[in-house]
């Protein structure tokens, strides 16, 4: 009979076509859930022209979907732990994809506020659930590169979205964008078919068989036999209430520290997804020209989450988000002064790469710090509670706008939050994170496997 731990197992797997496979699905998930959030921000200017809202209650009606993004980001990433992570992911899908196309169906404010709360719910949930579902399954030693490559697929979507939006709206109304979005909930079965479930949640409902099938794509080296048991470390047996395990083993602070990092991070991001547009047709540019920003501030989101998982993963995750928030106060502040436009192009390339890029790494810090069997419950409460910020981004920038004021008040409104995210990320006790508790053995990587390659062929 034997044992084997399949926590140990998957850090120390060597990446092969099923890594590959997971990565592919994953990121083909952020790519649409990307693309349904920024379309918002992308018609924004022609949904006030044609229903006749001011800026202010504009800020409103994009911040239904943020307030649903809180939400379905506790509920979901949580209940997740529960009933299973792929079944989790495929009811986000169902709802950010058949209620945002309903939202390009609507011509009241009130509806479409209604109809972007629940796309948000599954906006909303994806995130944490896919961010725990691509930690799991990735190599330690090139994990916060598997998560940030996946979660560039939501500036991807993005890009798309502004790319659709200078070929669509003008041509066809902002309806168009809204109702492309429908089309990915024909993902939903491929995505229940081929995304494997979580190791944990199998052990837990005593599916062996599956998981058996999983940890030999895994590890070519593993070949099931009838005695065998799987383990799991004892912080990864979740037992009472998921939730509480946050604040254990001394936990709690630094968990307080990423909700403030998530808050002011998601605050950043969306103040900019919602309002770069505007703001840069009320300083002169046309709505092309205005559209054009918008891809640049993904472009440079796409290059700010590699980079900044390929540093992660080469030195302290902890101080490259440190310096990543940083840049992000410095690019932000300077969005507002007048400056040659090849500079300003270059400016808020870093801004998306400082903000959406960085809150991707922080997603990547986050799914590492928690312990396997509260992953989704971990990142879903940080993402839900900095989805408060989300949601007052568009009604604070969207009241700035309103009162007119110069183009550099709000722009440093919206870096502000960086200078609070940078101290809150330095508070984080990384002595506490799962990564190092699990690691922290004394035997290098090598060994590591060399161990567990052994361990698979005794008996």
């Amino acid at each position: 009979m034997r044992q084997i731990d399949v926590h140990k197992l998957s850090d120390e797997a060597s990446l092969n076509r099923y890594h590959a496979g997971i990565l592919l699905w994953c990121s083909l998930i952020i790519v649409c859930d990307g693309y349904d959030l920024a379309v918002a921000g992308i018609a924004l200017p022609s949904i006030m022209k044609e229903m006749g809202v001011t800026a202010q209650n504009a800020g409103f009606m994009v911040s239904s979907a943020l307030f649903g993004m809180m939400f379905g980001a506790i509920f979901l990433g949580t209940i997740a732990d529960r009933i299973g992570r792929r079944r989790a992911i495929a009811i986000c899908i169902g709802l950010f994809s058949v209620f945002t196309a309903a939202a390009g169906l609507t011509h009241d404010p009130y509806l479409f506020s209604g109809m972007r709360f629940l796309a948000g719910l599954g906006i909303g949930g994806v995130m944490p659930n896919v961010v725990a579902q691509m930690t799991e399954y990735s190599p330690r030693k090139i994990r916060s590169t598997m998560v940030t490559l996946m979660f560039s697929g939501y500036a991807v979507g993005g890009m798309v979205a502004a790319l659709l939006g200078k070929g669509l709206i003008e041509s066809y109304g902002w309806s168009s964008v809204f109702l492309a979005a429908g089309l990915p909930v024909l993902m939903i079965p491929f995505v229940l078919k081929y995304l494997p479930e979580s190791m944990p949640f199998l052990i837990r409902q005593n599916r062996l068989d599956e998981l058996k099938r999983i940890v030999a794509r895994l590890s070519p080296a593993y070949h099931p036999e009838a005695g065998d048991r799987f383990a799991l470390p004892s912080e990864d047996k979740a037992e009472g209430v998921p939730i509480s395990k946050l604040f254990q083993n001394g936990r709690g602070f630094s968990t307080v520290m990423f909700w403030i990092a998530f808050f002011m991070c998601l605050f950043m991001v969306y103040a900019l997804s919602s309002w770069l547009a505007k703001l840069m047709a009320s300083a002169g540019y046309s709505l092309g020209s205005a559209l054009t920003f918008v891809l640049v501030l993904n472009f440079g989101a796409v290059i700010g989450a590699v980079a900044g998982g390929w540093l992660a993963d080469r030195f302290h995750i902890k101080y490259v988000l440190v310096g990543m928030y940083a840049l992000a106060a410095v690019s932000i502040t300077l969005l507002g002064f007048k400056v040659p436009a090849g500079l300003l192009f270059l400016l808020v390339g870093l801004a998306g790469a400082s903000t959406i890029g960085t809150q991707i790494v922080t997603y990547a810090y986050a799914g590492q710090f928690y312990p396997m069997a509260v992953r989704s419950t971990g990142i879903g409460w940080a993402s839900g509670v900095g989805r408060s910020g989300a949601i007052l981004a568009p009604i604070v920038i969207g009241t700035l706008v309103g009162m007119a004021l110069p183009l550099e008040q709000n722009f440093m409104a919206i870096s502000i939050p960086a200078v609070i995210a940078t101290i809150a990320v330095l508070f984080i006790d990384h002595r506490r994170a799962a990564s190092v508790s699990h690691t922290d053995t004394g035997a290098s990587p090598a060994e590591g496997l060399a161990s567990m390659n052994s361990a698979l062929s005794s008996k």
